[in-house]
This record gives structure tokens, sequence and C-alpha cells, in this order.
């Protein structure tokens, strides 16, 4: 089982930043592939990034490339994702999921472990 709580979410206007984190814990977290998705109001939820176990590959969706950037910290047990240049089209509730190392971690099927979700508001 992996725990994960996100944090950083928040208010923030056009063309701001915000830097998100989420905390895991649990057996052995660090060997999880991590993904950030989100979810906007009658919206489906849709992967924007995702980076592998190591930390060596990285995944960007069409909407976040340029502007989003993430990154973990296997020591700490935790992965961010920097988001600049924030849009009015970003807001959502953003939320991390861990998925097994075996699987394309460009994948959204297999990210089975998420946290509660964070908010972020872009205002225009």
């Amino acid at each position: 089982q992996v725990q994960l709580v996100e944090s950083g979410g928040g208010l923030v206007q056009a063309g701001g930043s915000l830097r998100l984190s989420c905390a895991a814990s649990g057996y052995t977290s660090s060997r999880y592939n991590m993904g950030w998705f989100r979810q906007a109001p009658g919206k489906e939820r849709e992967l924007i990034s995702s980076i592998s176990w190591s930390g060596r590959n990285t995944y960007y969706g069409d909407s976040v490339k340029g502007r989003f950037t993430i990154s973990r910290d296997n020591a700490k047990n935790t992965v961010y994702l920097q988001m600049n240049s924030l849009k009015p089209e970003d807001t959502a509730v953003y939320y991390c999921a861990a998925g097994s190392p075996s699987y394309d971690y460009t994948n959204p099927r297999v990210y089975n472990y998420w946290g509660q979700g964070t908010q972020v508001t872009v205002s225009s």
C-alpha cells in the first residue's frame, strides 16, 4: 500500500507559479512510477505529467508541455510539480498518483494509488 498526500495548491493570478508536492509513504514508495492528474469541473480526469520510478524519464501532456516540470526526490519520497505561466484553464483539482514500475508510466490506466487532491485556481 502507498499513501499519498498532496500540498501546495491555492489561488494564483494568470501568469503566476505554484509548486505542488506529493508526499508518499508505504512499502517501497520510491519504487513507483508517479503521475500528476487533474480534473476540471465537468471534465474527465487527465494525466498531465508523469515520471518513472528512477526519475530518468518524464512525460508531459500537450496542455502543460513547456510550462510544467515534474521531478522527484526518492530520498524524501516526494514528487513535485512546478507549474509556471499558469492560465485560467489550468484551474482544476490536482491529484498525485502512483503506479507499478512494471507498467508504462505514460499510461493513465496503470495508476492505482491516489491522493486526496489539491485545488488549483487561476484567476484571469
